[in-house]
């Protein structure tokens, strides 16, 4: 029998496996980065990551979203939620456009303290910001491919991004460096400019959101 010789490679993990390996890598310093922040603030990392999503929702959020985004139970959300309504980080009042519902807000303090926890992750913007304009370029848009794919299993949460939002034109000039165009700022729009979380995101129909993950997929 022939037997194949080793090569010194063969025992390496396959390109996703050491992909999703350093996403995980950098996930874990970021988490550990908003772990000694929350603990300095009296907080815990669920009770922080409230915080960074209801920031600049000026309409408000029902808990049941919080959850999904947070990948726990109902129940566990409102813990975490009573306990920043208590500290007057997040306000509770009527949803808009359910009067029999609530949504919550963050109040001034909860906004103030949403900045500074951005000034306590900055040592990752900057590692970012100091990656060449092309590799950074190149980063995004493999960023937005991964979650295209992954949002085909369905265990991704909904995204205030660019490309769920019915103002985003998906090849509106095809061919052209800024294929895509944005009609609420009514300007072509470059890849490199793609939004994950934009405060002026308006939800698009479901069908036309597909069609615009798919151009990453």
């Amino acid at each position: 029998m022939d037997i194949t010789p080793e090569t010194p490679w063969d025992s390496t993990p396959d390109i996703s496996a050491r992909i999703i390996a350093a996403i995980s890598r950098v996930s874990s310093v970021l988490r550990a980065g908003m772990w000694e922040f929350a603990t300095a603030e009296h907080l815990n990392p669920t009770q922080a990551e409230i915080l960074q999503l209801l920031n600049d929702r000026t309409e408000g959020v029902r808990l049941s979203w919080l959850a999904a985004q947070l990948s726990v139970s109902a129940a566990s959300a409102s813990d975490s939620v009573t306990a920043l309504v208590t500290k007057g980080l997040v306000r509770k009042a009527r949803a808009p456009d359910d009067g029999r519902a609530s949504a919550l807000w963050l109040t001034d303090a909860g906004k103030q303290l949403v900045t500074r926890m951005g000034s306590a992750l900055g040592f990752a913007d900057d590692a970012a910001a100091a990656l060449e304009a092309q590799v950074q370029g190149q980063l995004l848009v493999g960023l937005f491919k991964l979650i295209a794919q992954l949002q085909k299993s369905e265990r991704f949460p909904t995204l205030r991004a660019c490309l769920s939002c019915r103002y985003f034109e998906a090849n509106k000039f095809p061919g052209q460096p800024t294929p895509h165009h944005c009609a609420l700022v009514k300007a072509p729009l470059p890849i490199t400019f793609l939004r994950i979380d934009c405060a002026e995101h308006q939800p698009s129909d479901a069908a036309t959101e597909r069609r615009n993950w798919e151009i990453f997929a």
